[in-house]
């Protein structure tokens, strides 16, 4: 075979619409930079000593490995994914020790002048051994030891970058669970994910509110009588409903409504700690229905509704003991529970009156007040999206969205066209990944979800998330490129 031959046949199906987003959009991010960097009294603002400079040769190495990754062959990724996701997990478990504390952070290794940041590449790596593991022959959602080692070797660099200080580095890993939903995981799953993260939000805004009976805390009570709630709408849609199912949400549901009529109306108790036990009993209700009928349905409620009892009880443990003191405060202002303008909230305030000041058009490219009269701290990197809305307005923060909107949606219908499970799940990774920071990143900015520091793609200065964004949409581009061409 002509190996030069073979090369520019693979660069002809290439999606050249994506690649010219991504161009787009690194241009964007640059001028960005470039905006909330620039010093009208700085005589060389195109130094490599000055964040403009270090972002054109980050630019620029960027650009290089776009292009070796369109020339590697498609096997290598696939065969070495193993290797690599080894590599990294040694590569990680390094750097919190040889790393230098950087904002209460270990997750940096300085090479001479440059310092590099290899959680942003564990993505590209755990995205490679997902997919590589997703598309052996015996992987099947249906066979729980795969499920739960494709958990593990999510949770496994999850845990390390925690360790690290870089929580939200490590929130990121969960976008993993929605291209295996796509290749059948339970929405039990999502459920789930979505059921811990309200536990958590109503535990610990309202953690410290009393009920009208003067003992129960609102919020365990809200998220008990949620978990009975769901217990009952799960035993509703089983197996048609029968009899004893009926017994079973008679009971919780009726005994749950009455015990909170008692406490409020006649005497006073802990309501939170009678609803516990009333799960208590449904659960082993459940138990032994499933044991003694051998339906498995029964068990997995029983279990779903033990997890979340005991996910309610640590959210007190680790949000004071676990949590860093200035992340607790993150949360709070987030959740409305503190101000603190002049303090944790005093980024995202700043963010929000920059925004804001932009109005609708903008006050024009380099004539932004908060972000020249550096009013909001890290405004080239986490907080790079208020430069673009105070210069160019409502419409330039709309249009930075719909180029991710389209981006991602490109993305999705690239990896719906893969012929193989191994791009597919390759191409919703990154999709994913793409689609949770950005959600993220602009939620912090507008303060809409806590601040937890990550950046936004191909915006934010750095090399480290620069290139691992790169990586991961180019390898992903040479994936589907080989497999179109061997459609042909």
């Amino acid at each position: 075979m002509d190996y030069t031959k073979d090369k520019v046949n693979v660069f002809r199906q290439v999606d050249w619409i994506t690649v010219l987003l991504y161009l787009v959009m690194v241009s964007l991010g640059w001028l960005c930079i470039y905006g909330a960097s620039y010093d009208f009294t700085e005589i060389d603002i195109w130094g490599f000593d000055t964040r403009v400079g270090k972002q054109l040769v980050w630019m620029g190495c960027a650009f290089m490995l776009a292009l070796v990754s369109l020339s590697l062959d498609k096997g290598l990724f696939f065969n070495l994914s193993a290797i690599m996701y080894v590599g990294m997990i040694v590569l990680l478990i390094v750097t919190r020790f040889v790393a230098n504390d950087i904002k209460g952070s270990y997750s940096w290794i300085t090479l001479g002048s440059v310092s590099v940041q290899p959680a942003e590449f564990a993505k590209f790596f755990t995205a490679l051994t997902i997919a590589r593991y997703a598309d052996s022959y015996e992987f099947s959602m249906q066979n729980h030891k795969k499920v739960l080692m494709a958990f593990l070797m999510i949770l496994l660099p999850m845990g390390l970058i925690v360790l690290q200080h870089e929580t939200g580095s490590a929130l990121v890993f969960l976008a993993f669970l929605i291209p295996l939903y796509r290749e059948g995981l339970p929405g039990v799953f999502l459920l789930a994910g979505v059921c811990a993260i309200a536990y958590f939000i109503i535990s610990v805004r309202f953690g410290e509110t009393v009920m009208a009976d003067g003992v129960t805390i609102v919020g365990q009570y809200a998220v008990l009588m949620l978990i009975i709630l769901l217990m009952c709408l799960q035993l509703i849609h089983c197996r048609g409903f029968r009899q004893e199912e009926k017994w079973v949400v008679s009971l919780g549901a009726g005994v749950s409504v009455s015990l909170t009529l008692l406490s409020l109306y006649s005497m006073s108790f802990d309501l939170a700690l009678a609803l516990s036990i009333v799960c208590v009993c449904l659960i082993i209700a459940l138990l032994a229905m499933g044991i003694r009928q051998g339906i498995s349905s029964y068990m997995r409620i029983a279990f779903f509704a033990l997890g979340s009892l005991m996910f309610l009880h640590s959210v007190d443990y680790v949000f004071n003991r676990v949590l860093e003191p200035y992340q607790q405060v993150r949360i709070k202002v987030a959740l409305g529970m503190e101000s603190d303008v002049a303090g944790a909230g005093y980024n995202v305030n700043q963010s929000i009156i920059a925004i804001g000041s932009g109005g609708l058009w903008g006050k024009g490219f380099l004539n932004g007040t908060q972000t020249k009269l550096k009013y909001v701290p890290e405004q080239d990197t986490d907080f790079i999206f208020c430069t673009m809305g105070e210069e160019q307005g409502f419409l330039g923060s709309a249009m930075v969205i719909v180029l991710f909107v389209v981006l991602i949606l490109r993305l999705l219908v690239l990896a719906e066209r893969q012929h193989t499970r191994f791009g597919r799940v390759y191409g919703y990774s990154v999709a994913s990944i793409l689609f949770s920071h950005v959600l993220i990143n602009i939620g912090m900015v507008l303060g809409l979800v806590p601040v937890i520091g990550i950046p936004l793609p191909f915006f934010s200065y750095g090399g480290s998330s620069l290139w691992g964004f790169t990586l991961l949409l180019f390898v992903f581009l040479r994936i589907d490129a080989q497999n179109q061409l061997d459609k042909r």
